[in-house]
């Protein structure tokens, strides 16, 4: 079955840089689209980035243009997000989601 394990979150103060990784399993990671969803406290799930199967095509939500880079490494089925010029408005659990299915997120939160 599909399993999707993100790593990488923590506290971080305005402006500084995360990195989150995706680890998959449990399906050809190599053939599939990949996505970053987050959710912030008391909100819906928002689409962050996606990327296509050999990260040649990349796009991006208008609130994390020019700060996010979504990337792949298909030899280590691992789908990363690095986030820079980190706002408070980031804060939210990341997740990493494929063909409806989501990992269990991992938790960025952006505060002085």
């Amino acid at each position: 079955q599909v399993q999707l394990v993100e790593s990488g979150g923590g506290l971080v103060q305005p402006g500084g840089s995360l990195r989150l990784s995706c680890a998959a399993s449990g399906f050809t990671f190599r053939i599939y689209s990949m996505t970053w969803v987050r959710q912030a406290p008391g909100k819906g799930l928002e689409w962050v980035s996606s990327i296509n199967s050999d990260g040649g095509f990349t796009s991006y939500a208008d609130s994390v243009k020019g700060r996010f880079t979504i990337s792949r490494d298909n030899t280590k089925n691992t789908l990363y997000l690095q986030m820079h010029s980190l706002k408070p408005e980031d804060t939210a659990v990341y997740y990493c989601a494929q063909s409806g299915e989501r990992g269990q997120g991992t938790q960025v939160t952006v505060s002085s």
